[in-house]
């Protein structure tokens, strides 16, 4: 323990001491008075006056022990003593109860208390024990049990230590003075009840003289008025606890509580320039951001919120002003289009104002500013405008090349005016209908219009500058064409009017309509008549109905198709144009027998028939005919086709057989057995094997050709003698054939033929050459034993068995 509670524990051990003296003077005596050694229990047996002359025995009487805390030394701390103890040692004492054995001990002969170690009142403050007096020679009781306490008494060695760390809080600026901040809470373990160790002092020891803590409660509050948060927003307050009321020697802990202002409006936007100079192209498009200007406010959060806003109306409409709710920034925006040659320069007033504003701090015109907005426009190239956005024309039909449509016109606003050209694009005038003039942009008709094949014409228009940078812009030009009456009526459609017999005059056999290609501005309106020179027609009329429809009746009855089959009646159909136009149509009117509901079942093929100029039994016929004609040839094409087939099946068996066509001599090979020339014909007469697909009929033709030309040489040298298997013509003729069956694609992936090229003359059974081998034995039909029919030729191969491969 160092200096200072060492220093501390001084008057605590003299209380200590004059207790402990007070009471073993007390003890003695009791032990020294003769009354004191009688038990309590006999007190009052016989008289009063005979008792208070007998010796009384008390027994054991307790009084409250008190220890020190935190002693180290053993040390003797009372004595136990029984009126029967006479100082021979022949009383036992024992100690039981809470720390017996173990933190106090008795002296069995003495009774004397002392403790083992030391003790921590914070841990236990007090012991609960029994005292027992034994007969040593009996070990009977010889006083009653006994209980007693030893009490430890407090020290002050226990630092004060503050509750509910850390401390944080916050007050809004500005507040006045008294403005309670936080309560901060310390607690000392000692004991509160025994002098001053646990009573504690609250003081401030860094924060003054912004803030100060109530000694007692701990309270902690403003001693200044209207602290800024803008100057300072946050402050450190340490605050001290002491115990022993704050008197030297005590102990002390310190902590720390932060302390933040919040934020009120009590400041004003303000702008740091008096004006803003901005720059802006004058092709710039509405909407963009000229530039952005800034008013700074201590405030933070809602109330550094501001709204920006232009004053000057007439130079503001031109822009617009927002307020970036990020950066509480006024955004300048371009609100119209700008045009360098009308005006350069704008000048205008901005203003900013909080959202929320508090007048208990500031006026309600300390809460704006104003700046003054100056705001240039540059110069750019642009492309020439034309005077209006788009052009709509109106042109008549058919009218001569060289007319005037209209006149577009452009101009360069620039401060240049550099001239310009005027161009139609292709691409709208496709069919090169119209002109215009390069130099003022009139347009003119290059060929005649017709508004039924087209009633608009939508051309662009473009203007480009002729100098600098050429820039071109394009307008669209709507062309109508107007209608004139170029275009006289006809019939709506093919009609096939026909009429029943029977039919009573006055009826009605056909109503019929006109269409026309024109479009008058006040509708159709065609008019139907009978053709001038043959207006009186006995059978029938027409009557125009002045709906632009005409009726056709009949003007007599009896109509039947043994008198006449059909009627032709020429009409006029004219319209109200200016001038008026007309056509003239013929209707063929057929004579029908209908049923009794009035239809006419072959009214449509007797119409066809008449149209044609044949009877209906006639067209029947023809149709019959063209009929039979038509299943004859499908006929006949199916077995054409059927014997074709036939046909190639039996050509390709053939082929398959023909083996000086189809099949190349790829290697040469003669066998001879013993004397003769009976070689294995088994080789020769080995089934067919089919073929790869045959060349081109054309190639065949050439390879026929080829083969054709050997055999007529090999023919040619069979008569002479003087040539043989050395010879160069021989072996050159080998070679040739050994070439062309190498490089032949279609020939078997494997030869089976024998081939002799020369035998010479003479020979008695004939000549067996595959050369000129054209006829075939079937493999079936091959004779196995050759006979005397096979003669060695001695005058090629003169030696025994031999064979040789080319």
């Amino acid at each position: 323990m160092d200096q200072r509670t060492i220093t501390m524990r001084c008057p605590c051990m003299l209380d200590l001491v004059i207790i402990l003296s007070l009471t073993s003077c007390c003890i003695l005596s009791e032990t020294r008075a003769p009354h004191s050694l009688e038990p309590d229990h006999q007190l009052g047996q016989g008289s009063p006056t005979t008792a208070l002359h007998q010796r009384l025995r008390r027994g054991w009487i307790w009084k409250q022990i008190f220890v020190p805390e935190e002693d180290p030394t053993p040390s003797v701390i009372g004595q136990l003593k029984s009126d029967y103890d006479r100082g021979d040692f022949s009383i036992k004492y024992i100690l039981s109860g809470e720390g017996a054995g173990e933190m106090f001990e008795i002296n069995e002969y003495s009774g004397e208390i002392r403790t083992l170690q030391k003790l921590d009142r914070e841990e236990k403050a007090f012991y609960l024990l029994q005292a027992h007096a034994l007969a040593r020679k009996s070990n009977e009781p010889v006083e009653p049990q006994s209980e007693f306490i030893i009490k430890v008494q407090d020290i002050n060695d226990n630092i004060p230590q503050f509750q509910n760390e850390p401390y944080v809080s916050s007050i809004p600026e500005m507040c006045p003075m008294g403005t309670i901040v936080a309560q901060v809470t310390a607690t000392d373990a000692d004991d509160p009840l025994f002098g001053n160790n646990a009573k504690l002092i609250y003081s401030i020891i860094q924060g003054e003289p912004y803030f100060s803590v109530e000694p007692k409660t701990g309270i902690i509050m403003t001693s200044m008025a209207n602290m800024d948060r803008e100057a300072r927003d946050q402050y450190l307050v340490v605050v001290q606890v002491k115990d022993m009321l704050g008197l030297s020697g005590g102990y002390s802990a310190s902590t720390t509580v932060t302390i933040s202002l919040t934020d009120v409006n009590d400041n004003g936007p303000t702008f740091q320039h008096n004006l803003y100079t901005f720059a802006v192209l004058e092709s710039a498009a509405v909407g963009t951001t000229v530039g952005r200007i800034m008013a700074d406010d201590g405030d933070v959060g809602i109330n550094a919120r501001m709204n920006y806003s232009l004053e000057d109306l007439e130079e503001s409409a031109t822009f617009k002003i927002q307020t970036d709710p990020v950066t509480q920034e006024g955004v300048v925006l371009l609100a119209k289009p700008l045009d360098y040659e009308s005006k350069r320069r704008f000048v205008m007033s901005a203003k900013a104002v909080n959202d929320h504003i508090d007048t208990r701090f500031l006026s309600y015109n300390e809460f704006q500013d104003r700046t003054t907005l100056k705001i240039v426009v540059e110069d750019v190239d642009e492309p020439p405008i034309f005077m209006a956005p788009d052009y709509e024309w109106k042109v008549l039909e058919n009218m001569v090349a060289g007319t005037v449509v209209g006149t577009v016109s452009a101009r360069d606003t620039d401060a240049i005016n550099n001239p310009i050209r005027y161009s139609i694009d292709k691409s709208s005038d496709i069919t090169k209908a119209f002109k215009i003039d390069p130099n003022n942009g009139t347009v003119t008709v290059a060929k005649p219009l017709d508004r039924e094949e087209a009633a608009w014409h939508n051309l662009t228009i473009n203007a480009k500058e002729t100098k600098q940078n050429h820039l071109s812009s394009s307008v669209v030009v709507f062309i109508k064409v107007l209608d004139i009456n170029d275009n006289a009526p006809m019939l709506a459609r093919e009609y096939q009017p026909y009429i029943c017999e029977g039919t009573q005059s006055g009826e009605l056999i056909q109503l019929i309509n006109a269409v026309d290609l024109d479009d008058p501005v006040e509708g159709h309106h065609f008019y139907f008549s009978m053709v001038p020179e043959k207006n009186i027609n006995p059978n029938f009329t027409i009557r125009d109905n002045q709906d632009n429809s005409a009726s056709i009746l009949a003007r007599r009855s009896s109509f039947t198709r043994r008198d006449r089959a059909q009627y032709l009646l020429p009409m006029v159909v004219a319209d109200s144009g200016s001038p008026a136009l007309s056509s003239t149509s013929t209707l063929t009117i057929s004579v029908c027998s209908c049923q009794p509901t009035g239809h006419c079942p072959t009214g449509g093929v007797e119409a066809l028939a008449i149209s044609i100029g044949v009877s209906l039994q006639t067209l029947l016929g023809f149709l019959v005919c063209l009929a039979t004609l038509t299943v004859l040839c499908i006929v006949m094409l199916m077995l054409r086709r059927h014997r074709r087939k036939q046909l190639e099946g039996l050509g390709r068996a053939e082929k398959e057989l023909e083996l000086p066509k189809g099949v190349s001599e790829k290697v040469l090979h003669y066998g001879e057995i013993g004397g003769g020339g009976g070689g294995d014909l088994g080789g020769f007469c080995q089934p067919a094997v089919p073929l790869r697909p045959h060349p081109r009929r054309r190639d065949r033709r050439l390879r026929r050709e080829e083969v054709a030309a050997s055999i007529r040489m090999s023919m040619s040298l069979r008569h002479s003698l003087l040539i043989g298997p050395e010879d160069d013509v021989f072996k050159q003729f080998i070679m040739d054939r050994l070439n062309e069956a190498d490089q032949d694609p279609y020939v078997p992936p494997f030869d089976c033929l024998k081939t002799y090229a020369f035998e010479g003359t003479g020979s008695p059974t004939g000549s067996i050459s595959s050369l000129e081998s054209w006829d075939f034995v079937d493999a079936d039909q091959c004779p196995r034993d050759p006979g005397s029919r096979l003669v060695r030729l001695t005058l090629w191969h003169g030696g025994a068995e031999e064979e040789t491969t080319f």
